[in-house]
């Protein structure tokens, strides 16, 4: 991050980062923003199919992803992962072990990726010195929790295809944040991996992305999909 005034650059590096409201937080004199350049400034990059962190690890950083995507999944007794969650470019990994001190999940690179790593204990010392940053961390923490309570939601009350199109509405929403297409863009994770996440067997996933395709909401070219009707693929959950 830049250590000068010029904001178009530090937009162009950060307009993204869900760890811009840290970065970024109004109101920060020179002093501040330059003791938040030097928390964020260790980058990591973890090669696709590499681990960020395991499950019983101890914590002690979070991850900024600063390009890239990771699932995170727990395994199950008969050795099957159990998809919990999927991250892109801006958003962090790492808040399900604040509370308990040890990494709950594995999280894995789906793609080659790089990651700005922040040492929490810093973060915690640091927020002591600047309130806003911490103000900024809580809103972080709070849309974790909303999109947690979405999930939930999700599994418990839809059916398959309505799951489906609720995925896909919220990557569509995702990626738009991000500057890229809300309509076109290819599913980094596989159909079972889906699956895993929305609580479907692979043949249901399948299934509902053929019909989805059949009734021309969408296209499925592998993992390429493009939506070509937004309102009806809401419809399918109940949005106008």
């Amino acid at each position: 991050m830049p250590k000068n005034n010029d904001m178009s650059s530090v937009n162009t590096n950060c307009a993204s980062c869900s760890f811009r409201e840290l970065c970024l937080p109004l109101g920060l004199n020179e002093r501040e923003v330059e003791m938040l350049d030097d928390l964020v400034s260790h980058k990591c990059k973890i090669q696709r199919g590499e681990f960020l962190h395991r499950a019983g690890l101890n914590f002690q950083s979070l991850y900024a992803v600063r390009r890239g995507f990771f699932k995170t999944y727990i395994l199950e007794k008969d050795g099957r992962q159990q998809v919990t969650g999927f991250f892109m470019t801006g958003e962090l990994l790492g808040l399900d072990a604040i509370s308990t001190e040890i990494h709950t999940c594995d999280a894995v690179a789906l793609e080659d990726s790089e990651v700005c790593e922040v040492p929490f204990a810093r973060l915690e010392e640091m927020s002591r010195n600047i309130p806003t940053l911490m103000h900024h961390f809580h809103k972080i923490m709070s849309r974790e929790i909303v999109k947690d309570h979405g999930v939930m939601m999700l599994l418990g009350s839809m059916k398959a295809e309505e799951r489906l199109a609720t995925f896909l509405i919220n990557l569509s929403r995702r990626f738009f944040k991000r500057g890229y297409s809300s309509s076109d863009f290819v599913l980094r994770m596989t159909r079972e991996e889906i699956g895993s996440y929305l609580g479907l067997k692979l043949e249901t996933v399948s299934r509902a992305f053929s019909r989805l395709q059949d009734e021309d909401i969408i296209s499925v070219d592998n993992k390429h999909i493009n939506i070509h009707d937004m309102d009806r693929l809401r419809n399918k959950v109940g949005n106008s």
